[in-house]
């Protein structure tokens, strides 16, 4: 927007035309609202949501090659309904998902990952318990590898990337109560690490052990 605010949003709108709501309609989706270039989407099946979000990606890199990318979260929940409208803790995760996933990628919760593991052909990289802004607890999330399938690596078997492993910060107040602040802090940086894809980051289970 700040380089071309008129070719972005034409860019946007002819985007949603021919990928994004044909693509959410074609898998069962239903728009709940937009927020500016934001939107909710309601699906009835976790699959068709996954599904869905890997054919948007897939096609978005295809088509813009790769100048217009978007990010995806995604969670299961039960939600309240108002109106038109959607509601609930399980929104404002999916929300914070989508907020820690990589440009042109996807972040699904570990509830979803539940659901589709061996049902649909993804890969996922496990990048354990995350803090989220504003969740109360930490939330298993996986990021979901577009173009890449269970039955071949990501990455290729012999990774040159550096790799880095973050420990727990050492709890120097004297207040054992403070502990879960040094853990907190730990994650945030692995979680934020993690997102660099020229970085092999270790996970937060394996580091902590």
């Amino acid at each position: 927007m700040a380089e071309d605010e008129e070719t972005t949003l034409a860019d946007l709108k002819e985007h949603r035309a021919t990928v994004f709501d044909p693509t959410i309609a074609q898998h069962g989706g239903r728009i709940v609202k937009i927020m500016g270039d934001g939107v909710l989407v309601e699906f009835g099946s976790v699959l068709d949501a996954v599904a869905s979000a890997v054919a948007i990606q897939t096609a978005l890199a295809k088509e813009s090659a790769g100048k217009f990318k978007l990010r995806i979260g995604i969670n299961l929940c039960d939600v309240l309904v108002e109106g038109d409208d959607i509601y609930g803790d399980g929104v404002n995760i999916a929300a914070r998902l989508e907020s820690i996933a990589e440009p042109g990628g996807i972040c699904i919760s570990g509830k979803v990952f539940e659901e589709v593991k061996g049902k649909i052909d993804i890969a996922t990289e496990d990048l354990g318990d995350v803090p989220l802004k504003n969740i109360g607890t930490p939330v298993r999330c996986y990021h979901v590898q577009v173009g890449a399938s269970r039955s071949a690596p990501a990455h290729p078997t012999s990774d040159h990337r550096p790799a880095i492993a973050v420990l727990c910060f050492d709890n120097m107040s004297g207040d054992p109560a403070e502990d879960y602040f040094c853990a907190g802090i730990t994650e945030h940086i692995i979680t934020d690490l993690a997102r660099f894809r020229d970085l092999s980051v270790i996970s937060r289970n394996s580091s902590f052990a």
